[in-house]
């Protein structure tokens, strides 16, 4: 494993400023990410996916415990650097790791076997929209544990009446189970970030939440009751149904009442007022 002296000499050798563009802080704790392992359920024939592995602390707990690892990294100074150091740190399984030299966000196809679990340290600026389309693209992924900030641990566990209950909450819901799985201080990273850190598990719905309207069509609905989130879901949601009439019209048929707020209604409630819009038509 990599400790906070390896870590800073790995970066110094490499020119490597951690940069809060990229939202980079670097894991120099082994204990915690040997922690991170145990608690993402790692087993020895996982196909690990890892987003933003930086220098490489997490990458060679995870290939200690996985069959395979692959990680996407967009630093194009990291990228370069991280198949050497597996190499030079654990020569017996650097076979058993790829990477992907790539903004997350853009990836669509990953080399080798399907994944089956991610894990990663996400940079605090992208985390959400990064979970999300890992989760979209690859439904082979039935375990993810991702450490993110504190807050955003909260709204992604968030349950319905919950005041940081939104948007990622309902997101991540279409797709998983979650729920917080522990938090991280601030001396485990350089630098070390202002903000305290949570881990999220999502272990993946055994059965798509059912409804006959696309996860779109879903998602439309939970970002127009979100984005005016004080209002109830007939003034919210006017514009996505054409008006406030047309949207009463489509809460009523879905059984949910006008006047109720965004925060109150599962997936599966947003999921049936997908399914009735155009109802009073």
């Amino acid at each position: 494993m990599l400790g906070p002296a390896d870590i800073r000499e790995l970066a110094a050798a490499l020119g490597v400023r951690p940069t809060k563009q990229r939202g980079q802080n670097f894991v120099i704790d082994a204990n915690t990410v040997r922690r991170i392992v145990r608690t993402a359920d790692v087993r020895p024939d996982d196909i690990v996916v890892e987003v933003g592995p930086g220098l490489g602390s997490l990458t060679l707990a995870l290939l200690e415990a996985a069959d395979r690892v692959t990680a996407v990294e967009i630093d194009d100074v990291l990228a370069a650097a991280l198949p050497a150091t597996i190499e030079a740190r654990m020569p017996a399984r650097a076979g058993r790791f790829s990477l992907v030299h790539s903004d997350a966000l853009r990836v669509t196809e990953l080399p080798g076997p399907a994944p089956t679990a991610l894990v990663a340290n996400l940079p605090y600026n992208v985390a959400v929209p990064v979970l999300l389309h890992m989760l979209e693209r690859f439904p082979t992924v039935e375990r993810t544990l991702v450490m993110v900030q504190a807050e955003v641990a909260d709204r992604l566990a968030a349950l319905p009446g919950n005041k940081v209950y939104g948007v990622p909450s309902v997101k991540a819901n279409w797709y998983a189970e979650v729920r917080r799985a522990g938090a991280i201080g601030r001396t485990v990273f350089w630098p070390a970030p202002n903000v305290d850190s949570g881990l999220v598990s999502l272990v993946r719905r055994a059965e798509p939440v059912k409804t006959t309207a696309s996860r779109t069509e879903v998602f439309a609905v939970v970002d127009a009751a979100f984005a005016q989130r004080r209002k109830t879901l007939r003034a919210a949601l006017a514009g996505w149904a054409g008006s406030a009439p047309a949207a009463e019209a489509a809460l009523v048929a879905a059984g949910i009442s006008p006047q109720a707020r965004g925060e109150a209604l599962t997936v599966e409630e947003f999921a049936r007022i997908a399914e009735s819009k155009g109802a009073g038509a």
